[in-house]
């Protein structure tokens, strides 16, 4: 089943880096009460990822505040180590930006955004989409039809839409 919009978000659980090293991140505890943008990319310092999808939402941000966004997720089937990496050489940690793993894509999986690649060394990736999510219940979703592109995913698009 691919998540659609009304739908409420399965329970999951990422991991960031924190002070003390790796922790969990409930998403029920991230999104009750909250309006959150997610967006996933199929992986760290991949060419569309680094260039195109992490910036849009750096140079977005903002707007997004000022339209009551309380978080901007960026979620990745990366570990926790380089998703903290990623996130310090994009700038998006600086501008705000959480960076989470699902390593395990049990999320990506549970929504239906998963896909294989292997002749480009994809393997259980998540599909480029954002979304945006209030009080655990999707709002507007974004996917790409391509993992290559970043048109209706981009912090621009989703922006306008709200």
């Amino acid at each position: 089943m691919v998540i659609s919009v009304e739908d409420s978000l399965p329970e999951a659980s990422f991991v960031r880096m924190g002070a003390e090293g790796p922790e969990e991140v409930s998403l029920q505890d991230l999104t009750a009460g909250r309006k959150v943008v997610i967006f996933a990319v199929p992986g760290a310092y991949t060419p569309t990822c680094h260039s195109a999808h992490v910036p849009s939402f750096i140079r977005t941000k903002d707007g997004f505040a000022e339209k009551g966004v309380d978080e901007i997720v960026c979620i990745s089937v990366n570990d926790p180590f380089v998703m903290k990496q990623w996130g310090e050489d994009t700038g998006a940690t600086a501008a705000g930006i959480s960076m989470l793993s699902d390593a395990s894509s049990s999320f990506t999986t549970a929504i239906g955004m998963n896909f294989d690649a292997p002749p480009v060394g994809l393997v259980a990736r998540s599909k480029r989409y954002a979304m945006l999510v209030e009080d655990g219940k999707v709002t507007q979703l974004n996917p790409e039809a391509s993992p290559g592109e970043c048109e209706i995913s981009a912090g621009e698009t989703l922006l306008d839409q709200l």
